[in-house]
């Protein structure tokens, strides 16, 4: 059976290579079942329930992009948007948690029609380089600013807006170690240097004092307080528009990035360079963030880190039903991602910003045109706490550079009619 949905020997693979890939893309995602709770906790949602939400929506993501889609390419809630979620579209803009899943709801929705008219192409092929470099980093560094603020390092100040923290505290100190220890495992290439990370500093916490033990293994608690609780209707008012975009536009770079990165490092694209099945690997990622806003989760997305999965030799979508297998069995560890402190994912955050940040070595620089845009949406993201709003600066910047420097004929339609949404957005709408 395995080998006639799968097609094993076509793809020069067997099922143990493919159960070895599975746990191995796993344990380096892993660390989401602890993080993805506690930042959407912080928006006001039930930790428990989002839990048990993100685990089965990166299951559901993983399934069909194994069965449908034959792509050994595991999907979960995606960093960066759980973090615009809550910190900008709840805490900052004012919305409610179930709105804001009505957004993720209706982006998901507006992803799949993308999907199954073959817009998709269209879209990501008109939008310039240097911008999706840019916000690529630029949510890096908003995750790096949430990082060094769950970790008590950087704290608000009414004269300068931010200064240090009690760097001498407990867990700075530990948010710091943690971070090390990633970067220590990572550099040795152990899979699941997050995950270890993430239990080495809740062990040293627990030991310290600072939290409590509520066990290890236990039956998942539910997730009635999430499930079904999005406002759709509340997600349709104008303000909620650029929020929408946000979450679509993110996810479906971040998608179509990850796609052909992973497709690359495992030699699955076709032998003209095309995509094989593309749609259906598209519709796995659309469908999974429909789910998982159902469910009480934020946009799923697919995982870069699925390329140590086809390193370790996945080559089908056999590895992808392995890693949603496990989502589904870590339904049974929820006391451990209860007791996780927000100041042991704060290294986590950082080394995902770090990895995040690495495309601006694509900019040119010495080209002011490409190089202000970037810096901007580099700036404005985590300064004004908001994805949407740094990816609008981003766009009414790189068509404003070219309008000053007389260069507006390098300009595509779909850039300035965007930028020109923005604009009559921020006029109108704030």
């Amino acid at each position: 059976m395995l080998e006639k949905v799968f097609k094993l020997t076509e793809h020069k693979t067997s099922v143990k290579k493919e159960v070895i890939a599975g746990v191995t893309t796993f344990l380096t995602m892993a660390y989401i079942i602890f993080v993805n709770p506690a930042m959407l906790a912080d928006a006001g949602m039930d930790n428990g329930a989002v839990f048990v939400a993100t685990c089965i929506a990166a299951a559901i993501g993983c399934f069909i992009m194994g069965f449908v889609a034959n792509y050994p390419i595991a999907l979960a809630p995606g960093m960066g948007l759980n973090a615009f979620f809550t910190y900008t579209v709840v805490l900052d803009m004012g919305y409610s948690w179930q709105i804001a899943l009505g957004g993720v709801f209706i982006s998901g929705i507006v992803f799949i029609l993308l999907s199954l008219f073959s817009i998709r192409e269209w879209i990501i092929n008109s939008i310039p380089h240097a911008l999706r470099s840019g916000i690529a980093a630029g949510i890096g560094l908003f995750l790096a600013l949430i990082a060094l603020k769950n970790a008590g390092i950087v704290v608000d100040s009414p004269a300068t807006l931010v200064t240090l923290g009690d760097i001498t505290a407990i867990e700075p100190i530990l948010a710091a170690i943690g971070l090390f220890v990633i970067v220590g495992l990572a550099n040795k290439g152990i899979n699941g240097s997050v995950m270890l990370s993430i239990i080495i500093i809740t062990a040293l916490a627990l030991l310290l004092g600072k939290v409590e033990y509520q066990g290890i293994v236990s039956m998942p608690p539910s997730v009635v307080p999430t499930f079904m609780q999005l406002d759709i209707a509340g997600a349709l008012e104008v303000g909620m528009l650029s929020v929408i975009f946000a979450f679509l536009f993110v996810d479906l770079f971040d998608t179509s990035g990850t796609l052909i990165a992973v497709a690359q490092r495992g030699k699955l694209l076709a032998k003209d360079g095309t995509f094989p099945r593309l749609g259906k690997a598209l519709l796995a990622d659309s469908t999974a963030t429909v789910a998982g806003s159902m469910l009480g989760t934020s946009t799923t997305t697919s995982y870069v880190e699925s390329t140590a999965g086809v390193a370790a030799g996945g080559r089908t979508g056999l590895t992808a039903v392995v890693v949603g297998i496990l989502f589904l069995l870590a339904l049974l560890f929820s006391p451990l991602a209860a007791m996780v402190p927000a100041y042991a994912t704060a290294g986590p955050l950082f080394y995902v910003a770090v990895l995040m940040m690495s495309g601006l070595v694509n900019i040119d620089w010495d080209d002011l045109l490409d190089a202000v845009p970037v810096a901007i949406i580099c700036i404005t993201m985590p300064l004004t706490f908001s994805i949407a709003h740094g990816i609008a600066f981003g766009f009414i910047s790189y068509v404003a550079v070219r309008l000053f420097s007389g260069k507006i004929k390098t300009l595509n339609i779909s850039v300035v009619i965007l930028a020109l949404l923005f604009i009559g957005k921020f006029a109108f709408y704030g």
